[in-house]
């Protein structure tokens, strides 16, 4: 039996767990820190909080983490990786992910996402319903490509990047680290660390 414990009974997380069970985990549970307030995340019990899931990590084929913001789902990921813990790649059967793709522990694709060719997603990054990435992108760790967003070839994507539901990004751009991309903005041009891209096209609202 194929034991999967996802630590952070969110929305996000109960969308994990539906993908970890259709693509063929056996038994899933989460851990979270509401915990013991919180005893059930949809259809799935939680079983404790962070510690009690690091005091039993060796009882699990696979952790991965469910939390949507990008920074805490990296920090989580980090503490996980130092207890040893096995980090899958979580893919719905709907999926498509070319061969000549590379994919990061810790990472999640949900239903209809694209990864074409040689392509590749760092450490803990969610490919969202739909989402689509264009051939020879570079994802870094705990991006987000939301649902329905589209890369076109070559793009760059920093760490902690959100690229907003509906957005599209053209090719051979470099999207910098901890950027927000708004929902469907049309980005034609280069975005710097830390900036906010809005509207179509899409224009910088704001450096951090």
């Amino acid at each position: 039996m194929k034991r999967l414990a996802i630590l952070g009974a969110s929305g996000h997380g109960k969308v994990v767990a539906d993908c970890a069970e259709l693509s063929g985990w056996d038994q899933v549970v989460f851990f979270d820190d509401a915990w013991p307030s919180k005893t059930i995340n949809g259809h799935w019990p939680i079983h404790g909080d962070t510690a009690a899931l690091i005091e039993s990590v060796s009882n699990f084929d696979g952790v991965v983490v469910g939390i949507g913001n990008n920074r805490i789902r990296q920090d989580k990921l980090r503490m996980l990786s130092a207890t040893g813990a096995n980090l899958p790649v979580i893919a719905h059967p709907s999926a498509l992910v070319s061969r000549y793709a590379t994919v990061g522990d810790g990472s999640v694709l949900i239903a209809g996402s694209i990864i074409n060719i040689d392509s590749v997603i760092g450490m803990g990054a969610i490919i969202n319903t739909g989402a689509s990435v264009g051939h020879d992108c570079s994802i870094g760790n705990a991006v987000h490509i939301a649902p329905g967003a589209k890369l076109a070839g070559g793009v760059s994507v920093g760490d902690r990047t959100w690229v907003g539901v509906g957005s599209a990004v053209r090719q051979m751009l470099r999207i910098g680290a901890d950027v927000t991309i708004g929902a469907g903005a049309a980005v034609i041009k280069d975005v710097p660390d830390r900036a906010t891209a809005v509207g179509v096209p899409a224009r910088l609202r704001s450096l951090g």
